[in-house]
């Protein structure tokens, strides 16, 4: 049975090699912003948003053998393996005949950072990190009422003391390598965006 997976895998990545994408992680804490601005990327500079939960969320929902595996280990409280995610990353990216990338929430930790680069053999142009004191990020996803049941203060500051514990060592990995762009997201929208339209935009160029 490993050759099929092996030989798809190969196929995935031979495909996405050529692609050549333009691969950007977007990190950043529950209530940072990223999605919001990630719109706005997709809007302005025709990225295509991948996130990784919402990919883990559509295959749950898709009711295949993959789906319920997933679905099984989240409420037993473990963490997906990485080549489960970089699959449905990599699928999606296939899919979406783009080759411009934002990949939202992933890696989770330095382990889902090695084996993507592993897999796919592919090393991001950069890492935009949303930076939010944990003050303003509890106040906003305080304050949204998207009846999100895990919006409340307690797993609140669970998430965001996971987000700690497993992304600020990525976030270190890629700065000492001179990848992070980091953008102060306690601001409003619309100055959050000025900032990020600045490391997309080439210097001479406008965007709308």
């Amino acid at each position: 049975m490993g050759t099929v997976v092996d030989a798809a895998n190969k196929e995935a990545n031979r495909s996405l090699a050529d692609l050549n994408p333009t691969v950007v992680f977007v990190l950043g804490g529950p209530g940072s912003g990223k999605g919001t601005q990630c719109a706005n990327i997709v809007q302005h500079f025709g990225f295509t948003h991948l996130s990784a939960g919402d990919l883990l969320r559509a295959e749950i929902k898709s009711g295949s053998e993959n789906g319920t595996m997933i679905s099984n280990m989240i409420k037993e409280g473990k963490i997906v393996p990485s080549e489960v995610t970089i699959k449905l990353l990599q699928q999606a990216m296939l899919e979406s005949g783009n080759n411009k990338f934002l990949i939202d929430g992933f890696p989770r930790n330095e382990e889902n950072r090695a084996a993507f680069e592993a897999v796919t053999k592919i090393e991001p142009s950069f890492v935009l990190f949303f930076d939010c004191s944990e003050e303003e990020m509890e106040r906003r996803l305080l304050s949204r009422n998207q009846g999100r049941e895990d919006d409340n203060i307690e797993t609140i500051r669970k998430r965001f003391k996971v987000f700690l514990e497993s992304s600020l060592p990525v976030i270190e990995y890629y700065n000492s390598k001179g990848k992070v762009r980091k953008i102060d997201a306690g601001r409003p929208v619309e100055e959050v965006y000025e900032s990020v339209k600045a490391i997309f935009a080439p210097k001479n160029e406008k965007a709308d």
